[in-house]
């Protein structure tokens, strides 16, 4: 058992020595926050999670370190702007240049991408076809993820659409593939939305993040906005026909490698399930 597990079901209450793990984000939701507070429930885990957004990132990191707090989730906009506050980053993680996991070890701070890892898996879990091409729309800290998932698991064919000059161009070169401002009557097999488009609350909530040609022309659809996990673009495609990804299959698996590396402790697939589904429920 691990330190600071009970009995399954017996989570203690809220104590002085209660672990203390947070998410930062621009617009948080109560996604994480049920997923994992569901979990150290059903395992007796003496933790409890919180979500957290903040105007002072460097302020944040360090009271991160300084108050012990075990493990930290990074969401947009801070998954690249963090990488100089941390100690160490795992391999693939400083690879894509983005991170989303932060785990403090008596005050020393190690970062990983759980994006990259949840993304492989579905890639293989869908047995998405490693000949097809490939058409990434966005270039932040996300899209760097995506898109190392998609080239390391053999996809040699790709684009990237982002209207930013600067990121999109060397999201494009560090994978091998082309980059375009917009994507117009482009096509590829698999299309994957990585940009806020499509998110509850956001500017751009009612919009779908690629015109129906492209839809209709795909063998398959990805969006990794979670909230909600029916987008606009997801509801277009399973119009279409076509298999879909949403962005809740890619919360739970990367949320559920956090908890790992938060906790020591790897939840069944039947327990991350029911945390997902949980946590999708009037999520906020």
């Amino acid at each position: 058992m691990a330190s600071g597990s009970f009995a399954a079901g017996m989570k203690p209450p809220l104590n002085k020595d209660t672990t203390l793990c947070i998410s930062l984000a621009g617009r948080p939701s109560n996604i994480g926050t049920r997923f994992h507070n569901y979990l150290y429930e059903q395992l007796g885990l003496d933790f409890i999670y919180k979500a957290f957004t903040t105007t002072d990132l460097a302020a944040a990191i360090g009271g991160v370190r300084a108050l012990g707090i075990r493990g930290c989730s990074v969401s947009m906009p801070f998954k690249q702007d963090v990488i100089p506050l941390v100690d160490h980053i795992e391999a693939w993680a400083k690879t894509i240049h983005a991170v989303n996991t932060i785990v403090n070890d008596d005050g020393r701070l190690t970062a990983s991408n759980t994006d990259y890892i949840a993304v492989q898996r579905l890639i293989s879990d869908h047995a998405l076809n490693r000949d097809w091409s490939v058409l990434i729309r966005g270039s932040g800290g996300m899209a760097n993820a995506v898109g190392a998932a998609f080239r390391d698991s053999g996809f040699h064919t790709g684009f990237v659409v982002a209207r930013n000059d600067k990121t999109g161009p060397a999201l494009a070169e560090r994978l091998g593939y082309r980059w375009l401002p917009e994507s117009g009557s482009l096509s590829a097999e698999v299309i994957v939305n990585v940009t806020p488009i499509g998110m509850a609350g956001g500017p751009g909530e009612h919009e779908t993040a690629f015109d129906k040609s492209t839809i209709d022309a795909a063998e398959s659809v990805i969006d990794v906005v979670a909230l909600p996990s029916e987008t606009p673009l997801i509801a277009a495609a399973r119009a279409a026909g076509k298999p879909v990804i949403t962005g809740a299959e890619v919360i739970a698996l990367q949320a559920a490698e956090q908890f790992e590396r938060y906790t020591s402790v790897r939840p069944t697939d039947e327990l991350i399930a029911a945390a997902a589904t949980m946590s999708r429920a009037a999520s906020g």
